[in-house]
């Protein structure tokens, strides 16, 4: 008999996890996004909230998410041409130079003391164009800097960061929102992609272009795209999880904004501890997705996530206040860690090389598509049922949804999650 070393056993924990910070760039580019990401967070809090202090409509906040995400319809299958085609470190740095600019915009409407919701909103949507263009570059950007074996690692920091700067973010606009009011919120914002810039500007990595199959039209390889997509399995059970999170999860990150004011009756700085407390879960999931992703299959950690999500959606719904309200929320902020972070892996990992930025550019559209479109029914139903009602409603779905990706057979199995890489050229 055999007895197996550490040499045999494959890496697992807190030392698999952080392998990617093994990286210099990555290490830069990994810095610069979480000062950024901060920023994003204390925007995204503080648009709805400034939008409902005006109008009390649960809806207008939803509105927020269709001006914010729309504009990817448009720009984002162009994005994942350009993240293709180009040096994506150049793509960023144009991208992330217009998003400072578009928000410095956001900043100086509501600055002015512009209140108009029609108004705020077009401003944001110019954000919303370039986010489009800048997600695939960002997204395919990682797989630029690590090589394959520590790409989940990379996801998963990738992630990290994320969440960490939303459990910073909203926990700063609400003492900011409180203190000095919500423009200067909106200020770091703007002045927070100097961060990301500034590493871009420092890494050295080489650009990635891989040869264009189709040096077509946009919307001809678009279409193209799709058929590919359509073609792997793996890839498409990715993105239709991904539609029922942004549908069903995703509105909740806004809606805090319409229980802490209509429900929980509390005030800006514990708005953004309910909001602190989702990006606080999702960093305590990190280790788990990353650091064990030799011994648990994608599909594994899907399949508990999907479970585990629909019970901190009904316990935020039932929470009598909004401190206990914190611990169901830290559920839903490691279950949707999970869920989109293992999503974004499968689609790394299956896609093949010469398509991976258009890929990616279709999952995004089709996720920010039905993120507003959840943000808007949602916020209609919570004027005319309440907003219990509403999220208690969201979490009975999520788990219906659950029981049937669990139970689906044939390409539409979770497993297909775990699928092999597409090589063919």
């Amino acid at each position: 008999m055999t007895v197996a070393t550490s040499e045999d056993s494959p890496p697992r924990g807190l030392r698999n996890a952080f392998r990617a910070f093994g990286h210099r760039d990555f290490r830069l580019f990994w810095s610069g996004a979480l000062l950024s990401n901060t920023g994003a967070w204390l925007a995204s809090l503080t648009i709805p909230y400034v939008i409902y202090q005006e109008t009390g409509s649960a809806l207008l906040v939803g509105l927020v998410a269709v001006f914010q995400f729309m504009p990817f319809l448009v720009s984002g299958p162009l994005g994942g041409v350009l993240a293709d085609r180009h040096d994506r470190r150049r793509i960023l740095l144009l991208m992330q130079t217009g998003l400072m600019l578009s928000s410095l915009l956001v900043w100086g409407v509501v600055a002015s003391g512009v209140r108009q919701p029609l108004v705020i909103m077009g401003a944001v949507a110019c954000t919303g164009v370039f986010a489009g263009l800048n997600m695939p570059s960002w997204q395919a950007f990682v797989n630029d800097l690590v090589p394959r074996d520590d790409l989940q690692s990379a996801v998963a920091l990738n992630s990290f960061q994320f969440n960490a700067a939303r459990a910073i973010g909203p926990a700063m606009a609400g003492v900011l929102i409180a203190l000095v009011g919500p423009s200067w919120a909106l200020l770091f914002n703007a002045l927070s992609y100097l961060a990301v810039i500034l590493a871009l500007a420092l890494i050295r990595t080489r650009p990635v272009i891989t040869p264009d199959p189709d040096p077509g039209r946009v919307h001809t390889q678009f279409r193209a795209t799709v058929r590919y997509v359509r073609s792997q399995p793996g890839i498409v059970m990715a993105i239709i999880i991904s539609i029922i999170v942004g549908a069903l999860v995703t509105p909740l990150f806004q809606f805090t904004v319409v229980f802490a004011g209509s429900v929980f009756d509390v005030g800006a700085v514990q708005l953004g501890l309910m909001n602190a407390a989702m990006g606080l879960g999702a960093l305590i999931a990190i280790p788990f997705i990353a650091g064990w992703r030799q011994v648990l299959s994608l599909a594994r950690i899907v399949r508990g996530s999907l479970f585990a999500i629909p019970f901190g959606i009904v316990g935020f719904a039932l929470s009598p206040n909004a401190t206990v309200a914190l611990i169901p929320l830290a559920l839903v902020g490691a279950s949707f860690l999970a869920l989109m972070s293992s999503c974004n892996t499968a689609v790394q990992m299956i896609v093949a090389p010469l398509l991976r930025g258009r890929v990616i550019s279709v999952r995004i559209m089709f996720y920010t598509v039905s993120m507003p479109l959840g943000s808007i029914v949602m916020g209609t139903l919570s004027d005319q049922i309440g907003p219990r009602a509403t999220v208690l409603g969201a979490g009975v779905l999520m788990m219906i949804a659950a029981l049937g990706l669990t139970v689906a057979k044939g390409r539409l199995q979770l497993g297909r999650l775990d699928d092999p890489q597409d090589t063919d050229e």
